[in-house]
């Protein structure tokens, strides 16, 4: 008898150690085909750049299957907002919510549609991770009600834990900046794509991004990986993405089996 062990690499005809290389370069604002030209001036053997939008996609489902299943230690400082991203030349929007205490993004949704409904379910997201001290949205007209409806702060005001913060622009002159700064790398690498070309990657391909901030990446200002800050102190090596690839590997094969 024999048998192969599947540690995410199984049947794959290039090396583990390339495969990452390239979701992280790619991830890492340099385009599919810049990273396929990497890789030939440098590698006796080539890919080509849909085969690396392919393990991009392949493993970001992975791994985001896994990541969904645990429990960072967030800080309850929510900063909330949505931004318009360029898909099949049309705009859709990009939902996300940092913790500021740790820089991790907890929440994140697309859709074609900006809304009450949008923002509800996006509100009853981040409530399901840990109801938070605060969260700080812009002054768009959807945002309260939505709030309300999810927090309960109606007309009878039962629950009092989590405050709204609105900041409206055109009375203060201010703007929601934490979160901001963190759509500004996003709306960079989506500049870099020259927007997304298909409506099924997209999400697949800003969650990516998404996992290139909380994982791999130590934040500027903290100097640290927002992963680590919410207590998420993963084994996984000083190639992060490969680590974090075998150890979702595992863990989904073992959630396939309960289930």
């Amino acid at each position: 008898k024999s048998f192969c062990i599947d540690n995410g690499f199984y049947r794959m005809r290039n090396s583990e150690e390339k495969i990452t290389q390239a979701i992280d370069l790619y991830f890492s604002n340099l385009s599919s085909r810049k990273v396929r030209n990497h890789f030939r001036r440098h590698l006796p053997k080539n890919c080509s750049h849909v085969t690396i939008l392919d393990w991009c996609r392949r493993y970001v489902l992975k791994v985001t299957k896994y990541v969904d299943t645990l429990q960072p230690q967030l800080s309850g400082q929510i900063y909330l907002d949505e931004t318009e991203i360029d898909c099949e030349k049309r705009n859709d929007y990009f939902w996300a919510s940092v913790d500021w205490g740790t820089r991790y993004i907890p929440v994140t949704s697309y859709t074609l549609t900006r809304g009450y409904d949008e923002a509800k379910e996006v509100f009853n997201q981040i409530k399901r991770k840990k109801v938070p001290k605060f969260i700080q949205t812009d002054a768009a007209m959807f945002y309260p009600k939505a709030f309300n409806k999810v927090f309960g702060q109606g007309k009878r005001k039962y629950d009092l834990r989590t405050e709204h913060k609105v900041i409206n622009t055109l009375k203060t002159g201010k703007y929601n900046v934490r979160i901001e700064s963190v759509f500004m790398k996003i709306k960079d690498r989506v500049d870099d794509f020259r927007g997304l070309k298909a409506l099924y990657s997209a999400p697949i391909l800003l969650a990516g991004i998404v996992l290139q901030h909380n994982f791999i990446e130590a934040h500027t200002t903290t100097g640290q990986i927002p992963s680590e800050l919410a207590g998420l102190k993963l084994n996984i090596g000083v190639n992060r993405w490969l680590g974090l690839i075998k150890i979702a590997t595992a863990q989904n094969k073992d959630l396939d089996e309960n289930h």
